[in-house]
Order: C-alpha cells, then structure tokens, then sequence
C-alpha cells in the first residue's frame, strides 16, 4: 500500500511518502524537496512539491525536517518561500544583503548564507545557499545552477533515518545543518581540480613558442584572479562556520561532541585554503619560470639583432666613406689626372681601414658585437 493514497488519508506511519509535482507544472520556478522525522518516531517520511504550503501539513507533524527550494530568482522567491513557512520578513533580505556569506542570530530563528562554487575555466562564479532555521526546520534555498543539495537530498532519507530519535532538538538541527554544510565545502573544493587542469594547459600553451604574445598577459591574470576570488569565497565560508562555532547561537547544541564536527568542518576549510594557497604559488611560480623563459628568449633575439646592426654599421662604413671620397674627388673642382692614381689609391685604402676601425671600436664599446 502506498503512503499516500487516492482518497488523501495520511501517510502510513513507518512508510516513506513521496508527492511528486503535478503534471503540467513544470513552468513552476519552485521545486521543493522534503524530508522530515515523524514526531512519533518511525521512517523519515519524503515529500517533493512546487509550493511551499504543500509542506505543511507534513512539518507540522515532524519532529525535525530539512525543506530544500530550488528557485529561478532567490532575490525575489526567497523572502516569498521564508515568510510562508513562518520566518520573519526581514530575514533573508538581511542576509542577502551581505556579500558571498552571512550569519544572522536571531533567537528563535538563524539565518546563514554560504557561498556555492562553480567555475568555467577561468571564471569563477559565487552563487548564495540560503540557510534559514527554525526549532523544527531548516530550510535551504538556492538557485538552478547550483545542484549540489538535490544531488544529497536523492539519500538525505537514509541520512535521516540515522539521527537518533532521543536526543534534544538542538542536536537534530546541528546534525543535519553540518551535514548540509559539509557537502557544499566539499563540492566547492572540487572545483578548485577545474582551475588546476587549466592552469595545467595554460603552461602548455604558454610552452609554445607560435603563441601569440597578447595572450599571454590577459591569461595569466585570470588564472590569478580566479584564485584569489576561489580563495575569497573560503575566507567567507570560514567565517560562517567560526560563527557557528563561536556564536552560542539558542537553536544550536551545547554539545561537545557536536560542537567537535563544526570544529572539523572549520578545520576543513582552513586545509583547503592552505591547500589553494598552495596551488596558487605553484602555479604562479611556473608562469613566471615560463615568463622568465619567453623574456630570455626575447633578449636573444634582441642580442642577435643588435649583433646583425653592428656587423651592418661595420660594412656601411667600409663602403660609404670610400664611395663619399671617391664622389668628392670626382668633381671637377680638383681636377685630377692619370697622375694622380697613386696618392688617391693610397687615400682609397686608408680611409676605408681607418674609418672601419673607429667604426668598430663604437660599435664593441656599445656592445653590439657581443652575443649573451
């Protein structure tokens, strides 16, 4: 027998209830997934639907429940969803209005907003996960390009049904909330392999020599640049979790034990910041051998052509001052006879050595005619 069935009774208690959307909704910006821990004990009960009043009925009688919204516009579809399943109004334009991440203590209620990564090839880009928490509730809200939770929320049932039904409501939210927490610090790491393998092929392209040289610059930079804006986004994610660590927040556990896991989920991102610094100065240091390389190159090729003008200036010389006595001499202004051959051969010949010698003494005094 099915957990929910024609005639709309309630769920079968210890059966795991699914409400899928109904047909012709799919132009519905809102896709909702639940799954909640019956007050009463037995299995997590599992809902999806595209409003957020369709939750209800089922938080009401949870004892704690994790509700997920995947919505085309969290500026606008966030407070809507927050407001109808009783948050204060003022919650989520309070922490959007932070940038990449937010903590908000409220008592009764806390409001947290961490970054979620994606990266293409050099762009990386921060798309905000809504955390907003109540005694029996937390509710996530993100946008469509981030899939990360609707990959975890295909087992979050399983995750549920591990939770023990005797501890403290407290210890239930934090549980699940480090869980929540713990997938998307992980899945940000993952995309730090996308900035390394193309920064990897980076070098390979900046190793050919045939790469056109503006290029070379522009690329650099963004390798740099997303880097640094990866690493902005964990410093932002750090803070929220030492907030939680640290913040004595009413809605979480006084838990040592549970305290512990925020702690490593601290320690986590404080490893995979050391671990990006770590990467960025390889990769820096490997672009700039690479630099250091194409700048060698460059002052060959200069050295060779200053080589070439040297051994030009020698040869103009040799030819010019000759040919310039020889035009001068010509004129009829001297006048010169058969006789003359001898002395003007003697002036033909030491002009030229003359005037090559000086000429190559300039030119190995401005060090033309050394190769380095």
């Amino acid at each position: 027998m099915d957990g929910n069935d024609s005639a709309g009774n309630e769920p079968i208690k210890g059966e795991v209830m699914e409400i899928h959307t109904v047909p012709g909704q799919d132009d519905n910006p809102l896709h909702g997934f639940c799954v909640s821990l019956p007050a009463d004990g037995g299995r997590p009960v599992k809902l999806t639907g595209t409003n957020p009043h369709e939750f209800i009925p089922v938080l009401k009688e949870a004892s704690v429940a994790w509700l997920n919204f995947q919505v085309r516009d969290i500026k606008k579809d966030a407070e809507i969803i927050a407001m109808s399943l009783g948050f204060s109004s003022s919650l989520v334009p309070t922490i959007l209005s932070e940038y990449l991440a937010a903590y908000e203590d409220r008592d009764n209620e806390l409001g947290l907003m961490l970054p979620a990564v994606t990266v293409d090839e050099f762009e990386v880009h921060s798309n905000p996960i809504l955390i907003l928490i109540r005694k029996d509730l937390i509710l996530t809200i993100h946008d469509e390009k981030v899939d990360r939770l609707i990959r975890f929320s295909r087992y979050a049932d399983a995750f549920m049904r591990k939770i023990k039904t005797n501890i403290i409501q407290q210890d239930k939210l934090t549980i699940i909330l480090t869980r929540i927490i713990d997938v998307n610090i992980n899945r940000n790491f993952d995309h730090l392999r996308k900035i390394q393998v193309r920064g990897d092929e980076l070098s390979k392209i900046l190793m050919d020599p045939m790469t056109p040289r503006d290029m070379i610059a522009p690329e650099i930079y963004n390798m740099k640049h997303a880097l640094i804006s990866y690493l902005d986004t964990l410093w932002a994610t750090l803070d929220v979790v030492n907030s939680l660590r640290h913040g004595d927040a009413e809605l979480m556990t006084d838990s040592q034990k549970l305290l512990a896991r925020v702690g490593i989920l601290s320690d986590d991102v404080n490893r995979h910041i050391a671990l990006s610094e770590h990467m960025s100065t390889v990769l820096a240091t490997g672009l700039e051998v690479l630099q250091s390389i194409y700048n060698n190159q460059l002052q060959v090729l200069n050295n060779r052509l200053a080589l070439v003008v040297g051994w030009l200036t020698l040869l103009g010389t040799a030819v010019m001052v000759p040919n310039t006595l020889a035009t001068i001499f010509s004129s009829p202004a001297y006048d010169l006879t058969i006789q003359d051959r001898g002395w003007f051969t003697v002036l033909m010949i030491l002009s030229t050595i003359i005037s090559t010698w000086i000429a190559y003494r300039w030119v190995n005094k401005k060090g033309l005619l050394r190769v380095e």
